[in-house]
């Protein structure tokens, strides 16, 4: 299994910065000013785009993240292959949770994404992902937990390799086709990126922000799950030298539609003993409904928030890179798309992605 370093406490790189003020109107029938809110200066958004930031080193995770199924069971260290090794690399795709609910989600194109390596000389499989070390619930949505000001993310996620391709699981609902065959040399090359990837891309992030359904719109923030962590491996063994086949390769988004986003603030500056208690109570009322449901009854009266909030009123709170987020939502509000993404082409990069 990846294992991840012991402890991390700064970023490694700058802040994201904002744009100008508008009007939020948090429910409760009058419209709450952002100048209110914030009581800070707004400058332009930085970029078109917002891609999900480099880390020193993974911090320790708090004993209070529980994950229902315990994260890469059989995992196991990346080999070290001999040079002269021909590996055979394969595309492996399913449905999301096809283990517990079949191809009930692959019926919405929700599907999970892995990478599968067969070496002729060991004559051994290997699958190797990357996916959320306590769940997509607690990395989609914090918990707001008694005597914590600030809600409590539970959100990152890791890369898993082990032993073995499991033909059944990827061939029954999903995909399992080769892509490309590669070196020994370009395996142990490509662990290396592993490694790196790994310990400094950690946190999972479920949703992509785009300006309209339009393919030309612009992407306010890219999502960073399963798929990413694919599409990078991908484009490292091409890199390195690999030639990819002509085949098609479609991967799913859930996507958020919204206006220019505003930045809020991080923990300290919002929740904080100087923070901003008005917006602080507003982002943990925006999260409570999406807490986990005991009855039937209380789902359905927290549905019924969540749609007043995000498409009645426009309204979505965004954790990204360890900072806050306003989304004035547009419709369709969400959509979930399964869409090609070509396999790569090399390109003079070397290790960096």
């Amino acid at each position: 299994m990846l294992k991840y370093p012991a402890s991390l406490e700064k970023k490694s790189t700058g802040k994201i910065s904002c744009v100008s003020a508008g009007l939020l109107d948090y429910g409760s029938g009058s419209p709450v000013s952002l100048s209110h809110l914030m009581a800070g200066v707004f400058v332009p958004f930085s970029s078109p785009r917002q891609l999900s930031v480099r880390f020193n080193y993974r911090p320790k995770t708090d004993p209070y993240c529980q994950a229902r199924y315990t994260f890469c069971p059989t995992g196991s260290a990346i080999p070290v292959m001999k040079e002269e090794d021909i590996i055979e690399v394969y595309r492996l795709q399913a449905p999301v949770w096809e283990f517990k609910y079949g191809d009930l989600l692959g019926h919405l194109k929700i599907m999970h994404d892995a990478v599968g390596f067969k070496s002729s000389l060991m004559g051994k499989n290997y699958t190797m992902e990357w996916y959320e070390l306590f769940q997509l619930g607690n990395c989609t949505f914090p918990h707001l937990r008694p005597g914590m000001d600030a809600p409590f993310w539970c959100n990152q996620g890791a890369a898993c390799f082990y032993e073995g391709i499991d033909d059944a699981h990827w061939k029954e609902n999903g995909t399992l086709v080769l892509v490309t065959t590669i070196s020994g040399t370009m395996f142990n090359e490509m662990a290396k990126w592993v490694k790196y990837d790994n310990e400094t891309g950690i946190y999972y992030e479920t949703w992509t922000v785009q300006a309209s359904p339009d393919k030309k719109s612009t992407v306010w923030f890219d999502s960073y799950e399963c798929s990413k962590f694919i599409l990078r491996t991908y484009q490292k063994l091409a890199d390195l030298g690999a030639v990819f086949k002509k085949i098609q390769t479609n991967y799913t988004s859930i996507i958020l539609f919204s206006g220019e986003p505003i930045y809020l603030g991080n923990e300290t500056s919002i929740f904080g003993p100087l923070g901003n208690q008005t917006l602080a109570a507003a982002i943990r009322d925006f999260y409570y409904p999406f807490k986990p449901h005991r009855t039937v009854g209380e789902f359905f009266v927290d549905l019924l928030k969540i749609i007043d909030r995000v498409i009645l009123n426009h309204q979505f709170y965004l954790f990204y890179n360890l900072e806050y987020w306003f989304l004035p939502m547009k419709f369709p509000y969400l959509k979930i798309v399964y869409e090609e993404v070509p396999l790569p082409i090399g390109s003079k990069t070397s290790f960096g992605v």
